[in-house]
């Protein structure tokens, strides 16, 4: 059995921020791996040690940077790890939730896996979308924002508790292959140890261009075009005071009261 996950690279800007053309500037970023890409990676190898002979491998588009991501996730406990890149995605402008749907499904279509699972959205774009959108290139079955997984490998289901609006949860039952997008909470994602670390410098990470994977640069055009990039002004301030309760309240009173919120 093979599990393919998708790792992202994801940026944190500083508390002062950039900007430089259309983007953040880079001094403004910090790289680290998605939040949600964490929990589904912890959910890939606990099916490995639960189930003999499974396969975890991860998938990741960007670029040479962020084999420092890749190898945090085989750290953790993938098997190995590919990493698309190439002129044509360095030079795109934006990479969409098609085009990306399109590069992973690629890669998945040589791998074949059983079950693919990806984080339910990314901290950087919060689009949440390119699960879902990758099951429906493929022909999967999918669920999406699964917090609880029980997988029948023998019978090839995967009982699924999904996270609906309103507190409400759904249980179903997905066969496979699927694709199924992880919530925060579903574990406890592990942290890599130091044996996993030098471990990790050994597992195979293959980089692959689009033309490896059987695509070409059409696969990055996009209706999607960024035409501006700026840091909104700001309504209102926040005033913060130091000191205890006592030294603080009188001028948290007076500010009230200058405000027109109590009278005086």
């Amino acid at each position: 059995m093979k599990v393919l996950v998708t790792v992202k690279e994801v940026a944190e800007v500083d508390d002062e921020v950039e900007i430089s053309g259309l983007d953040v500037a880079e001094g403004s970023l910090e790289y680290d791996l998605n939040e949600w890409d964490d929990y589904a990676v912890e959910e890939a190898v606990q099916i490995s040690e639960s189930n003999d002979g499974v396969e975890v491998v991860t998938v990741t588009i960007g670029p040479e940077r962020a084999d420092e991501t890749v190898r945090m996730a085989l750290a953790k406990g993938a098997d190995r790890a590919i990493r698309v890149w190439d002129e044509a995605l360095e030079g795109a402008q934006f990479l969409d939730i098609g085009t990306k749907a399109d590069i992973i499904a690629a890669v998945a279509e040589a791998e074949d896996p059983d079950l693919i699972l990806s984080g339910v959205q990314a901290s950087d774009d919060s689009n949440g979308a390119t699960g879902v959108a990758l099951a429906e290139r493929l022909g999967f079955e999918w669920a999406a924002v699964v917090n609880d997984l029980e997988l029948d490998a023998e019978a090839g289901v995967a009982s699924v508790h999904r996270e609906l609006e309103g507190g409400i949860e759904e249980l179903t039952d997905v066969e496979l292959p699927a694709v199924l997008t992880i919530q925060t909470g579903i574990n406890e994602p592990r942290y890599a140890s130091l044996r996993g670390i030098r471990q990790a410098q050994r597992k195979p990470l293959d980089t692959e261009s689009l033309d490896d994977v059987g695509l070409d640069a059409s696969v990055t055009d996009s209706p999607v075009e960024r035409t501006s990039m700026y840091e909104p002004e700001s309504e209102s301030d926040a005033v913060v005071w130091d000191g205890s309760a006592d030294e603080t309240a009188g001028e948290l009173a007076e500010l009230l009261r200058e405000k027109g919120v109590v009278e005086g």
